[in-house]
């Protein structure tokens, strides 16, 4: 399957979840993310989830990272130009859904790129490799690609990898994909 195909199926497949269904894998992905060996950073960048495409509730990761003090970075889109900008998630933080429902910080303290330590990808579906799809606009591709060699990135998905996907040389693959029931590691050692 290409790209579109493999976008169309999970994204059907993503319809067919109940919001309880969903509610229940989430929470299971933030328990398996406990099993990583990232809790030693200190800057996370997390996507707030858009509940009418049925998206993980990063919520459950979220309260993860506050309980452990951790430093949380969320994205906010500019379409214009095709970048995320990266703002320090506070208390006051004020948050509003975009014109395409994402939910964003209205305004905040933007944080550089080069100090994320993890990143928490979305994605639709991902393969055996590590390489993702995702809504096909390069937000993460380029935002992935202007991090620190250090920085790890971690997909999240409720559906387990596919066999090889065709990619391109712009992908950037992860170095972990979390699932309710199981975590890949693609970091080669």
């Amino acid at each position: 399957m290409n790209k579109e195909e493999l976008r169309k199926k999970y994204k059907q497949k993503r319809e067919e979840l109940s919001l309880e269904t969903i509610e229940e894998l989430s929470l299971q992905i933030a328990n398996q993310s406990l099993k990583l060996p990232i809790w030693e950073s200190s800057n996370y960048h997390l996507f707030l989830s858009i509940s009418e495409k049925k998206e993980i509730n990063t919520e459950y990761l979220l309260h993860i990272l506050q309980g452990r003090d951790k430093s949380v970075i969320v994205p906010k889109s500019d379409f214009s130009s095709g970048e995320l900008k990266h703002i320090l998630l506070q208390d006051s933080t004020r948050l509003q859904p975009s014109s395409y429902g994402i939910p964003e910080p209205i305004s905040g303290i933007e944080i550089q790129v080069s100090i994320i330590d993890v990143v928490f990808v979305p994605l639709l579906v991902f393969d055996i490799e590590g390489n993702r799809v995702g809504y096909g606009k390069g937000f993460y591709d380029r935002f992935l690609a202007q991090c620190s060699a250090n920085t790890i990135f971690i997909g999240l998905s409720f559906f387990e990898a596919e066999p090889l996907m065709e990619n391109s040389s712009l992908d950037i693959p992860l170095h972990y994909c979390i699932t309710p029931f199981k975590t890949y590691s693609f970091i080669k050692t």
